[in-house]
């Protein structure tokens, strides 16, 4: 295996993990997805062990003596480091998620700033990420290093495999390692375009008859996990001209309503 590579699947040894865990902070780092020491990943080694980037580095500085390795619950079997502060986030992912071998959280700027505005990214803009991860919801917000964090992420972690943290970030997660930072960089590449999409004026949707052919085809692609749909999750063509035959609205000035309000008056003193 290349230094700097990592290959899809899990049976790999301790070592390879270690090494791999070190690639994607590198990764992860060097395309901004973080700064300074913020971030953290995971792999599930087995059925009772974790090995996780410790907390107090830069994942793009990480070697592989630094990595820990924790039990489920989050106690040290073996570093000689500290795991992250936000571990527990990780561990409820693998408790909800037997599927789930490797967790990525960072904050790449785009998709981070929609997790700061509250906007899930659940527009049905680009086929392939309907495909891949359907749509992104945005979690309440926790405070980091925290059972809130863990708490705010519960309802979502079942159906969707990358969460934007309200104000904090974005987590993501797979079956592997590579699958889990590869959805991270997907996350943070449709949330430029979306902006860039937001920027040029216009949104041209897909309807919701291409979102059921594309959801269709995951298995096709490679897709293992089930996308949630739901009316508003991802947001087609068709449910904005639904929104937009909602009831008329009619506008009125101040002094009109006000005339309105008089004559009422008026007519209910002249009916007593």
């Amino acid at each position: 295996m290349l230094a700097d590579s990592i290959t899809p699947g899990t049976l790999k040894s301790e070592d390879e993990h270690r090494r791999e865990i070190c690639t994607a902070g590198r990764w992860i780092h060097g395309r901004a997805f973080v700064a300074s020491t913020d971030g953290n990943i995971s792999v599930r080694l087995d059925a009772r062990r974790v090995l996780t980037s410790p907390t107090g580095i830069s994942k793009g500085l990480m070697s592989p003596d630094d990595l820990v390795i924790t039990d489920l619950k989050g106690r040290k079997l073996a570093g000689r480091r500290e795991a992250s502060s936000e571990l527990a986030m990780h561990l409820l992912i693998y408790a909800r998620r037997p599927d789930v071998h490797a967790v990525c959280h960072a904050h790449p700027p785009i998709a981070t700033a929609h997790a700061a505005a509250g906007l899930a990214l659940n527009k049905a803009l680009l086929s392939e990420l309907v495909i891949s991860l359907g749509c992104i919801p945005v979690a309440r917000y926790g405070t980091p290093g925290t059972p809130e964090l863990s708490e705010a992420l519960e309802p979502l972690v079942q159906d969707y495999d990358a969460i934007l943290l309200a104000n904090h970030g974005v987590v993501t997660c797979g079956g592997d390692l590579l699958t889990a930072f590869f959805r991270m960089e997907t996350v943070e590449h449709f949330a430029q375009v979306s902006l860039a999409s937001e920027l040029l004026g216009k949104q041209v949707l897909l309807s919701g008859g291409d979102v059921e052919k594309l959801l269709g085809a995951r298995a096709r692609y490679g897709a293992t996990t089930a996308a949630k749909v739901s009316p508003d999750c991802p947001v087609t063509s068709d449910s904005l001209a639904s929104a937009a035959c909602g009831p008329e609205r009619i506008s009125v000035t101040r002094e009109e309503l006000e005339a309105l309000i008089e004559e009422a008056v008026r007519k209910d003193r002249a009916l007593r």
